[in-house]
């Protein structure tokens, strides 16, 4: 019996040297092609590679122009190696098309690896048209915070050169690292976008970035290209003592409650029917209606919260079939005419934020996947609360403080910012 165990165990010995011995040694290589697309390209490669049992470690491509830029790192038994590439060679030539090889080691590789999860990050860039300083200027910033760029991605259509059609231009830059010093960068950014006529947005890379859910506006200034208590004030023949006691709360003289109070006294006596052919022809803001019909098609929730007052925000929200309204009231006596007094609480900066959490919960949408836009410093609040906030076409005091802003195309803008392409909005995106 012990002859037989003995004999066992220097059989299963044996097996395992002669299996450590006969294990195929496995190697890294990074196979690039350049050169004219073409269909079936990808499937010639992979036929090849198929036919020598080679593991994909990764891939990527980039197509500019129908110039291809294809790298396929793969794992595969050195024995066949060789022959592999052997056919590769041969299928490149067919194609038309250039091919190299790279040997990666497993150190490398597993360095490559361990930069996994490394935070990232998105850098959209936006503007009327977009130049090579403009890029330079931007991207040596990144450089300098010791940002590396992964990937760049065109997310306008293609601008024609006979044409004026195409008003915009945005570039997304995926970003690897971690700035080192994000404020210092994010103040550079900001004063680029003035010196430059171009708008950034820099946002973490994360799900919530993909997966905003709720979108709330500023009316005035914002959603149209006017103050609806200044154009009241005119017609109630008293637009100089209004704009006066607006400049006075700018100046930080006087807080808004008391302005707004002080301004709306001013109404007193004109009649609502004013008011209805003021909404009627309300300015609307380039790039509204492009970007209500888009966030509409694609599900988000919309709000107003607005400074202004109820009787126009209710004509856009039933114009653009928005989800909800805040605004300040006006008082009508019976006579058909403002009574210089409001009604319920007043929608200032504060209540702003505090609506756009309380719709959040309603709709129970996490406040990382909400976005506020607005203008002026009583958007300051909503701006900061919100996972992403712009100020668009704002007071200086607004996108000093702001992450993000739009100040040189329309409202639309600001579906870049939240990562949509043209090329994916299809009709939508042409109206």
């Amino acid at each position: 019996m012990y002859l037989v165990f003995r004999s066992l165990i220097r059989t299963f010995a044996g097996n395992c040297i002669l299996a450590y011995i006969m294990e195929p040694i496995k190697e890294q290589i990074l196979v690039r092609i350049t050169g004219q697309d073409r269909p079936g390209l990808t499937a010639g490669i992979m036929g090849i590679l198929a036919k020598y049992d080679a593991q994909i470690l990764d891939i990527g491509q980039a197509d500019i122009h129908s110039t291809l830029s294809l790298g396929i790192l793969i794992r595969m038994d050195e024995m066949k190696s060789g022959l592999a590439m052997k056919e590769l060679l041969f299928k490149a030539t067919e194609l038309g098309v250039n091919i190299g090889f790279s040997p990666i080691s497993d150190n490398e590789y597993e360095d490559w690896v361990s930069h996994q999860g490394k935070n990232r990050y998105i850098l959209m860039v936006l503007g009327r048209q977009l130049e090579a300083r403009q890029i330079e200027a931007a991207t040596r910033i990144l450089a300098e915070q010791g940002l590396n760029i992964d990937s760049i991605v065109r997310l306008t259509g293609r601008k024609s050169i006979k044409t004026t059609t195409s008003t915009r231009a945005c570039i997304q830059f995926s970003l690897r690292g971690e700035p080192t010093d994000r404020q210092e960068m994010q103040r550079r950014l900001m004063r680029l976008s003035q010196e430059m006529e171009i708008d950034f947005s820099f946002q973490r890379d994360d799900m919530f970035r993909r997966m905003r859910r709720l979108i709330c506006f500023d009316m005035d200034s914002t959603l149209i290209q006017t103050e609806c208590i200044d154009e009241l004030a005119e017609r109630n023949g008293v637009g100089d003592e209004v704009r006066a006691i607006t400049e006075s709360a700018m100046r930080g003289e006087i807080d808004f409650r008391e302005s707004f109070t002080r301004r709306v006294a001013l109404l007193k006596g004109l009649d609502v029917s004013v008011m209805q052919e003021i909404a009627e022809h309300l300015p609307i803001t380039e790039g509204v209606d492009r970007l209500m019909s888009v966030l509409k098609t694609c599900g988000y929730k919309i709000a107003i919260l607005s400074g202004g007052f109820t009787f126009f925000g209710e004509y856009l929200q039933h114009r653009y079939g928005i989800d909800y309204m805040y605004a300040n009231e006006l008082e009508i006596g019976e006579d058909g005419k403002l009574t210089g007094r409001y009604v319920g609480e007043i929608v200032d900066g504060h209540r702003k934020a505090e609506l756009l959490k309380l719709i959040a919960q309603v709709e129970k949408v996490n406040l990382a996947q909400t976005i506020a836009v607005g203008d002026g410093a009583n958007d300051l609040p909503m701006i900061s609360e919100a996972g992403l906030g712009i100020a668009f076409h704002a007071k200086p005091r607004v996108v000093a403080n702001a992450k993000q802003s739009i100040n040189t195309i329309g409202l639309d803008g600001v579906l870049y910012f939240l990562g949509f392409k043209d090329s994916y909005l299809g009709e939508q995106g042409k109206l």
